[in-house]
C-alpha cells in the first residue's frame, strides 16, 4: 500500500474510532439515542446526507466519475456514490437492483440503442431538466435523438462515438506536387535540358500556385475524388495503399448507406418509419462494390487496430477510423514515432448525387424512475453531461455530446460535426439484430454478390421481424 494511501486509511479508521467511542458515552449519559440533529452537529462527518448510487459499466468511466461525484457533493452537500458493475446483463442487474436492494441505482449510464428497454422495463423516466440544459443550444440533433423515445427525453447525452475520414497530410501534399508538375509537363511549360543539362527547369512561382490549387481540393468530397487520387498518385516508397478500412464492420461501412436506409427514423424509434429496399440504397451499395475494384482489402482478414497501425506508419492515405484515433496519432506524434503530418475530415459524399451518413453511438445518462431522489439525480446528470464534459476527454478518451466541449481540439471538432449530422443507432428492440444482418450484406456485397437480392432478402427479413412484434 502507497505511503499516502495508509494514511488516509489510518485517518479514516481513527475517526470512526472517535465517533463510535464519543457516540457511546453520549448515549450513556443522555439514556438513549441521539437524533440526527444532534449527532450533525457533534459529529458532522456522519451527518446523513442526500445519497444516490450511479451505475456505470465501463471501468475507464472510474476516474472521472469520482472526481465529478466529489465535486458535485461538495457543491450541493449531498452523497453521490459511483458503482461499477458488470457489463453482462446489465440492465437485467439494474432492474433487479431497483426492485431488491435497499441501495437502489438512481441514475445510470445506458447506450441509446438500449433506450426503450430500459424506459418500458422502468429504468428510465422521462428527464427533468429544470435548467432548460437538455436543448439544441448545448447538444447538436444527433444527441437530442439518441436520448429522445417517443417524444419524450428519456436520458442525458453525455459521449459519443462516430466514424470520420482520416488522412496523410504529407502525401496528399506529395499528391498536389505531382500533379502540378504533370500539368505544366502536358502543357510544354518547362524549359527542357537547360543550358546543355539533362534536367527541366519550371517557373518556381507557377509551380507553387498550381501546387496549392490541386492541395486545396485535395481532401476529398467524394468517394470519386479518392478513386482519382488512387488513379494518378505515383505513392512513395512503403506505401502500400491509397484508402484502407476494416470493411468486415458495420460501424466503418454504415456512412455508404447511412442517408437512405431507413430504420425508426432519425429516433431510432418508430416501426413505421422503415425503409431499406429502396434505388438509393442500390445504387449506395453498387458504389461500395465497386470498391473492391480499387481497394483489394480482405473482409475475412482485416481488422480495425491492424489498419489504424498501419495509417500510423505511413503505409495508407486514407483510412476511416473512430475518435479513439485521435488520441493514438496524438501519441506517436509526441513519441516521435509518426513520420507525417495528418489531418481529420468529414466523411466524403458516395457520389455527386448521393449522400452519406455516418452511424453514430450515444452514451447517455438515465434516471431510474424507481429512484426516491429523481430530482437530484437530474441535476447530477447535467451537472456530468455539462460542467465536466471538458475534463471527460481527458480522463477517459472519450468525446462528450456536449457542443462546448474539446474547442481547442481541432480533430475532435471534426469527429463532432460529424455526429453532428450522424444517424444514431436505433433503439427498438424489434429490429435489434438489424446490425448483425446489415454486417453480413455489407461482406456479400464487398465479395461480389447481388445487391438488388440482398437488399430485398434483408427488407423481407426486417418486416417479418417488425410484424411479428406487433402482431404476436
Amino acid at each position: 500500500m502507497h505511503a499516502k494511501k495508509r494514511l488516509l486509511s489510518i485517518a479514516a479508521v481513527t475517526a470512526l474510532a472517535a465517533s463510535l467511542f464519543w457516540g457511546g458515552i453520549l448515549q450513556a449519559e443522555t439514556g438513549g439515542e441521539i437524533s440526527a440533529g444532534e449527532r450533525g452537529r457533534l459529529f458532522p462527518w456522519s451527518s446523513e446526507k442526500e445519497t444516490i448510487y450511479f451505475w456505470y459499466s465501463d471501468e475507464t468511466m472510474t476516474n472521472f466519475l469520482n472526481s465529478a461525484a466529489v465535486s458535485f457533493g461538495e457543491q450541493e452537500e449531498v452523497r453521490v456514490i459511483p458503482v461499477l458493475a458488470a457489463e453482462g446483463e446489465y440492465l437485467e442487474a439494474l432492474n433487479r437492483a431497483s426492485v431488491s436492494s435497499d441501495q437502489v441505482p438512481d441514475a445510470f449510464i445506458v447506450s441509446n440503442d438500449s433506450l426503450e428497454k430500459a424506459y418500458l422495463a422502468g429504468l428510465a423516466s422521462q428527464i427533468e431538466d429544470a435548467g432548460g440544459v437538455c436543448g439544441e443550444q448545448n447538444f447538436p440533433a444527433a444527441a437530442l435523438d439518441a436520448v429522445t423515445y417517443q417524444e419524450k427525453l428519456v436520458a442525458w447525452p453525455l459521449f459519443f462515438e462516430t466514424s470520420a475520414l482520416v488522412y496523410n497530410d504529407t502525401y496528399l501534399q506529395e499528391w498536389a506536387s505531382q500533379i502540378a508538375m504533370k500539368e505544366l509537363l502536358e502543357g510544354g511549360e518547362v524549359d527542357e535540358n537547360p543550358e546543355g543539362t539533362d534536367g527541366i527547369a519550371v517557373d518556381e512561382a507557377q509551380l507553387s500556385v498550381l501546387r496549392e490549387e490541386y492541395y486545396a481540393k485535395a481532401i476529398p468530397a467524394t468517394v470519386d475524388d479518392i478513386l482519382n487520387i488512387a488513379d494518378t498518385f505515383d505513392v512513395p516508397l512503403g506505401v502500400e495503399g491509397v484508402m484502407k478500412w476494416d470493411v468486415s464492420d458495420i460501424f466503418y461501412n454504415y456512412w455508404i448507406v447511412g442517408n437512405y436506409m431507413i430504420v425508426g427514423g432519425d429516433k431510432g424509434d418508430n416501426p413505421a418509419l422503415i425503409n431499406i429496399n429502396n434505388p438509393e440504397t442500390i445504387q449506395c451499395l453498387e458504389v461500395y462494390k465497386a470498391l473492391n475494384q480499387f481497394f483489394f482489402i480482405e473482409s475475412d482478414t482485416v481488422d480495425y487496430n491492424s489498419v489504424v497501425d498501419d495509417f500510423c506508419q505511413g503505409k495508407l492515405v486514407f483510412t476511416i477510423a473512430t475518435t479513439d484515433v485521435v488520441e493514438r496519432l496524438a501519441d506517436a506524434a509526441a513519441e516521435g514515432s509518426l513520420g507525417f503530418e495528418y489531418g481529420v475530415a468529414l466523411m466524403p459524399r458516395v457520389s455527386g448525387e448521393l449522400d452519406s451518413r455516418s452511424m453514430s453511438v450515444t452514451n447517455a445518462v438515465a434516471v431510474n424512475s424507481y429512484s426516491e431522489h429523481q430530482e437530484l439525480a437530474n441535476r447530477f446528470a447535467a451537472y456530468l453531461v455539462t460542467e465536466c464534459a471538458d475534463s471527460l476527454y481527458e480522463r477517459t478518451g472519450k468525446v462528450a455530446a456536449y457542443s462546448g466541449a474539446n474547442a481547442d481540439n481541432g480533430a475532435l471538432q471534426i469527429f463532432k460535426q460529424e455526429y453532428a449530422d450522424s444517424i444514431p443507432l436505433p433503439k427498438m428492440m424489434e429490429t435489434g439484430n438489424f446490425w448483425l444482418q446489415l454486417e453480413g450484406v455489407f461482406a456479400k456485397v464487398w465479395n461480389g454478390a447481388d445487391v438488388t437480392q440482398l437488399v430485398q432478402e434483408l427488407a423481407d427479413a426486417i418486416s417479418v421481424q417488425v410484424n411479428a412484434a406487433e402482431n404476436p
